[in-house]
């Protein structure tokens, strides 16, 4: 039996006569575009293409498998089409990858909404320590920063805003710093080892600013044993405005946001999919996390910086320092 994602791979390099324009008008990796060709003509046992210049030309079993190509995929659209003219039903086998601070403070609850609307799905939710990066994978990741490396196709689904956060009895102890040269003078909370090739704070008049905390001699892989330590008062440390306003609503009194004029780099939310046809219901999952997407989470880097420090940040930081009051 012929993968139908091989089919299309060749049929469109036939039409093309390039992997490059392929790849691009199919929406996959050039390499992942001609391993599939490689795989069809393995399973042939014949080559179906050779290189001509800048051009890839039909041998004579390419020119005549083509033909029978074209029948198979016709044949395959029909079927698919009126399956779904049969049913209106989104239903079947999901899977989601994600990391592991998204679980628990908004995915579970989106997708378990996502089923309430479709009772024929059933999904499993998993949560890792680094993404899947196999072209193969039939998963939805959602990834909380940037996936280097991946084989799939990536969209950001979001950007979230990021400050530098306390616990009040800290400051009370320590003194809130008043500019970001001061951040030596503080104890340094960087679990995730995201800050050890230096922190550039930005701010709206002043420019930028280049920190190097000191190193971390402990470690974690959890975003949320990261905001424990900064909220039980053992430090300073870089943490989601998004984030910390959820764990303020649960603990108030907890964090308050120091230097808030000054903001991280932002951390875009990743979704990655696999490339080209995709059953109806993973693309119906896609669409509704994109509408479930929190207004929190900027559509574009340059708007999570611009926004940093306002909104439900201001919030976190005005209630906490209400209740601990001291110079900013």
């Amino acid at each position: 039996m012929y993968d139908l994602d091989e089919l299309l791979a060749f049929d469109h390099v036939m039409r093309s006569g390039s992997l490059t324009r392929s790849a691009r008008a199919l929406d996959l990796a050039k390499s992942t575009l001609s391993r599939r060709i490689s795989q069809l003509e393995r399973q042939l046992g014949q080559a179906l293409l050779r290189r001509q210049s800048n051009r890839l030309l039909p041998t004579e079993a390419g020119q005549l498998f083509h033909a029978y190509c074209r029948q198979i995929l016709e044949l395959a659209e029909q079927g698919q089409q009126a399956l779904e003219e049969l049913s209106e039903e989104i239903s079947g086998e999901l899977q989601v990858a994600t990391h592991n601070a998204l679980a628990r403070s908004w995915l579970a609850t989106r997708l378990t909404l996502f089923m309430d609307r479709h009772p024929g799905i059933r999904l499993t939710l998993q949560t890792c320590t680094t993404p899947p990066l196999c072209a193969d994978s039939q998963a939805l990741t959602v990834w909380l920063g940037e996936v280097d490396g991946s084989e799939q196709r990536q969209e950001p689904l979001g950007w979230l805003s990021r400050g530098l956060y306390g616990h009040p009895d800290y400051f009370a102890r320590r003194g809130k710093p008043r500019h970001p040269r001061e951040l030596t003078q503080h104890a340094w909370i960087d679990l995730l080892g995201e800050t050890e090739q230096g922190l550039t704070l930005t701010h709206s008049r002043q420019g930028e600013f280049r920190f190097q905390p000191p190193d971390s001699r402990f470690r974690v892989d959890q975003q949320m044993l990261h905001g424990d330590a900064i909220a039980q008062g053992h430090g300073l440390g870089v943490m989601p405005d998004w984030m910390a306003g959820a764990r303020e609503r649960a603990h108030p009194g907890t964090l308050v946001r120091c230097l808030p004029e000054w903001s991280a780099p932002p951390m875009p939310v990743t979704l990655l999919y696999p490339y080209g046809s995709r059953p109806r219901r993973l693309s119906a999952l896609i669409a509704f996390l994109r509408q479930e997407t929190p207004a929190e989470w900027m559509s574009n880097p340059e708007a999570a910086i611009a926004t940093s420090g306002m909104s439900r940040s201001t919030t976190v930081a005005h209630h906490a320092t209400q209740r601990c009051p001291l110079s900013s």
